[in-house]
């Protein structure tokens, strides 16, 4: 009888455990099924999201992590680039060699800085176009196609410009961190360009050549940059800050004596037939103390001209930089 009790215990214990067994395995489906679920749901909220621009021409929805992007601005390519961020449409027209891993048919041929063309943007039907000041005009036209964010750098503020259209890019795909990063490696090289020239006496010009002819840029300019960010003294205050410069002679270079004269050949990037440094090789600008010290500077017109949009400001710095540093 004993026996027969125990039995009866011992097969209700083992009924018992069974059900716990499926009860736990069936909380764990369960449990892991909820989890795939909001996992789901997370992704597809991520796919979803936009990212609100506001800008120039007016405010962008734009997709988050935009997966095929064009891009017709050479400065805000290279900063792409820099950050791992793969593009599929490329103006290719005057693509610089620091940029001509994107010269390549795996790349989509947009058209070039002046001109879009509008039916391989149509056929690559893009996520997102980003473009600046030399698309302006088909702004209205790029967006028929695609959401289309107008990036570019104020002049007059040009480091607080730039530092937001960085952080426009960081939060459109997700790299804010690596901006950020961006951001504090050049103030950290612009601030030593600023101590060099800050602990010198020697003061500056910027002059374009185009053509045989020549333009200054001062504060507040397209190069202005060289004097609002990285401290160069201006050789003068009088220069007008105009898109194109102002007309200036030989004259005026010797007659204002810069101790450095900064030089950006146009002509090196669009094939014109007047080299700056043939063009700048006479009496007058050979007696100024630039020449006589060897401080005439031809920077790169790749960097400094071609790249619209949001320039390559760490490259520009390490120039000006190598350029001043005794």
């Amino acid at each position: 009888m004993k026996k027969s009790i125990w039995f009866i215990v011992l097969a209700c214990f083992m009924m018992f455990l069974a059900a716990c067994g499926n009860n736990s395995e069936d909380a764990s489906a369960s449990d892991n099924s909820n989890e795939s679920s909001e996992q789901e749901s997370e992704a597809s909220d991520e796919s979803s999201q936009t990212v609100s621009v506001e800008h120039e021409l007016g405010t962008t929805e734009v997709p988050k992590n935009p997966e095929k992007v064009a891009v017709f601005n050479y400065g805000t390519l290279s900063h792409l680039d820099d950050l791992g961020i793969s593009v599929e449409g490329v103006a290719k027209g005057t693509l610089p060699s620091y940029l001509s891993q994107y010269d390549s048919e795996e790349y989509t041929n947009i058209g070039s800085l002046k001109e879009p063309d509008f039916e391989a943007i149509h056929e690559m039907d893009p996520d997102v176009i980003i473009m600046a000041g030399r698309q302006g005009e088909a702004y209205e036209d790029l967006s028929d196609i695609a959401p289309t964010v107008y990036i570019s750098t104020d002049t007059e503020k040009l480091e607080e410009s730039y530092k937001n259209g960085l952080q426009t890019i960081g939060e459109i795909f997700g790299k804010e961190t690596e901006v950020e990063e961006k951001i504090n490696q050049f103030e950290e090289t612009a601030t030593s360009v600023q101590d060099i020239a800050q602990n010198s006496d020697k003061k500056g010009l910027v002059v374009l050549s185009s053509g045989g002819k020549l333009s200054a840029y001062g504060k507040g300019s397209r190069f202005g940059i060289i004097h609002d960010v990285f401290g160069v003294i201006p050789v003068t205050e009088e220069i007008e800050a105009s898109t194109h410069g102002m007309e200036i002679s030989f004259e005026y270079i010797s007659k204002q004596n810069p101790d450095y004269l900064f030089v950006i050949d146009r002509d090196q990037v669009v094939g014109g037939e007047s080299a700056a440094s043939e063009v700048l090789d006479n009496e007058l600008v050979n007696g100024t103390n630039a020449a006589q010290d060897e401080n005439i500077f031809y920077l790169d017109p790749e960097i400094w001209y071609l790249s619209s949009g949001l320039p390559p400001v760490g490259k520009m710095a390490e120039e000006i930089k190598t350029a001043i540093q005794e």
